[in-house]
């Protein structure tokens, strides 16, 4: 006997597609033979984590056999004292995706609508299908948010909308102004959703800062990473802060003990590095400019990008990415994204730039 399992499962996931993420680095050894390969495809930070959070998580070792704090109480007190925000305004995520997962079981009932930029973070789309609703997608403006069609997308069954600055994968921002005005068209009985996976990375002085919003606009929620420039993807801790009666729903519905021992630990402990966190910055800045002119060089158009990651337009994208895991190189196709000549590049180290550079050329003659 057999069982059509995908008949019992929810409508919305019937035909979902799972998420992505980059090859792993042991795969790419076990399939093409290549040993000292390179990543360069999931926008994590070359130099790890700082040292202090390092030794947080070795110091919180022994004590793995007792659940976590719940309330992630150390944790929390950090960040308000680092963001100027209520302990009661903050709520913490496996990961930022994790937050942003809670908004939407909170907000969307099925049938209703989530608005989101084409060229956008591919978990959107996941969770608000995932739950039954409708997934509004408007169609970017240059690799961008286009905000004005957005405010323009909402309609009376709109409950929820998605915006990311800086974009992911496409390294686009926009400004305050900008950011101000789209906040203010939205009606407050839709909950607007701002991913800050990136915030730290971007320093234009027009970059808005969604934090610095949240008196005014009583509907946002702002969500934050600690795996991009903290350096601890693996561990899987993020945020979000908003006003603290969102904060109340959204810790509803968040699982207990979701964010384990060891992260909170490294997390609290990473937020006090500030000569780590400056490194890692213009370890980026200068990595970023390094690979824009290696893209020159080679005749090929590139995004700017305010994040740790660029997109370059290399035509064939599918062939140049296998090119470049047969020479030890992981990048990131992005034709999932509507993206087909594109391939994403997480800035690495100086060294690690340079192989991508040359194993680039390399594939494009190839």
């Amino acid at each position: 006997m057999t069982l059509d399992v995908l008949s019992l499962a929810a409508p919305g996931v019937r035909t979902l597609q799972p998420y992505v993420p980059g090859k792993p680095l042991e795969e790419l050894e076990r399939q093409y033979g290549v040993q000292n390969a390179i990543k360069l495809a999931s926008n994590e930070n070359p130099l790890g984590p700082s040292p202090l959070a390092l030794a947080a998580a070795r110091a919180a070792l022994p004590d793995i056999a007792r659940y976590p704090d719940g309330g992630g109480f150390a944790l929390k007190r950090a960040l308000s004292a680092r963001l100027g925000v209520d302990t009661g305004q903050i709520t913490l995520g496996n990961g930022s995706s994790d937050v942003i997962e809670f908004a939407a079981r909170i907000f969307l009932a099925p049938g209703d609508e989530a608005v989101f930029s084409q060229h956008a973070f591919a978990m959107y789309r996941i969770i608000t299908q995932a739950i039954g609703g409708r997934c509004v997608e408007v169609p970017a403006r240059d690799w961008g948010h286009d905000l004005d069609a957005m405010a323009r997308a909402v309609t009376a069954h709109t409950r929820l909308v998605f915006i990311t600055n800086p974009n992911n994968p496409t390294g686009t921002w926009f400004g305050r102004a900008a950011l101000r005005a789209f906040l203010e068209r939205v009606p407050t009985r839709v909950l607007v959703v701002l991913d800050e996976a990136y915030f730290e990375y971007a320093d234009d002085p027009d970059y808005p800062d969604g934090i610095a919003l949240l008196n005014e606009f009583p509907n946002l929620i702002v969500a934050r990473t600690f795996s991009k420039v903290y350096g601890l993807a693996g561990l899987r801790v993020g945020y979000s802060l908003s006003s603290a009666a969102l904060a109340d729903l959204l810790n509803r519905v968040r699982p207990p003990f979701n964010v384990n021992s060891l992260a909170l630990a490294a997390a609290e402990a990473a937020l006090a590095d500030d000569e780590h966190l400056r490194k890692t910055v213009q370890l980026n800045r200068d990595g970023m400019h390094q690979l824009a002119d290696g893209f020159r060089g080679l005749g090929l158009a590139h995004i700017p990008s305010a994040g740790n990651f660029v997109c370059v337009e290399v035509g064939d994208a599918a062939r140049v990415y296998e090119q470049l895991l047969r020479r030890g190189v992981i990048v990131r196709p992005v034709a999932n994204y509507g993206m087909p000549r594109h391939l994403r590049v997480t800035v690495g180290l100086p060294e690690e730039n340079r192989r991508f550079l040359e194993a680039l050329q390399a594939a494009l003659q190839s």
